[in-house]
């Protein structure tokens, strides 16, 4: 299981982060300020950094010049959304920087895109009674394969990624789709739709109402 050091003083900002950052099959460690986040960083072994800037004791700036030494991968987490601390941050070596407030299905959009940048993506995730092998794109089933299409493959690996998460309909068009989502369009519902019975996840798959659609549930421990 990946694991990430999220340090950040508001003790509520992090308890959100790290409860999805869970959810979607990570192992997270909290620091409250930055001799902590310091101290963590010699003890153990992280394969990503969430970093605010204004932390107590050692700023963001200084663990992130620490967390370069260490060639520990950084996204910037802060209030500080000015073009002068984006570029500042960016230039000192950070991989991404996201401005508070921000919404959790973006966060976890660009965690996914750092560690794949450097190679530290699971390959495979169990959700339920089903196998997801992002790496040979294939759902499986006690070991026998269900036929998804591509864009139902991504549909659910989504889903997935996200769960217990409502996506909205233009979320869920955009990413996977890659488009412009059109009020109209019933191509989402009928996809979801789609997904639910080739699963069988008819319960799993719920619908938000005015909002999209959510994967109910826990995962479960599976191949990694």
């Amino acid at each position: 299981m990946l694991k990430i050091l999220i340090a950040e003083d508001e003790e509520p900002i992090a308890n959100l982060i790290k409860m999805n950052l869970r959810k979607a099959g990570y192992h997270c460690v909290w620091a409250p300020d930055g001799g902590r986040a310091a101290d963590l960083m010699d003890s153990e072994k992280f394969d990503l950094m969430l970093l605010d800037v204004m932390l107590p004791e050692i700023n963001g700036y200084e663990l992130m010049e620490y967390a370069r030494t260490l060639e520990l991968p950084v996204i910037f987490l802060t209030a500080l959304g000015t073009t002068e601390n984006k570029v500042k941050g960016l230039k000192m070596g950070a991989d991404d920087y996201l401005t508070k407030p921000f919404e959790i299905v973006e966060l976890l959009a660009r965690v996914e895109a750092v560690l794949r940048r450097y190679n530290k993506t699971e390959t495979t995730m169990s959700v339920f009674d089903v196998v997801i092998d992002t790496a040979s794109r294939s759902v499986t089933r006690d070991g026998e394969q269900i036929s998804l299409t591509m864009k139902e493959f991504d549909l659910l690996l989504l889903l997935a990624r996200n769960r217990n998460i409502a996506l909205y309909r233009e979320t869920i068009y955009e990413s996977v789709w890659g488009g412009e989502y059109m009020g109209q369009s019933r191509t989402v519902d009928l996809h979801i739709q789609r997904l639910k019975k080739k699963l069988g996840w008819d319960s799993e798959i719920s619908a938000v109402y005015k909002v999209g659609y959510r994967l109910e549930g826990e995962e479960r421990a599976g191949a990694r």
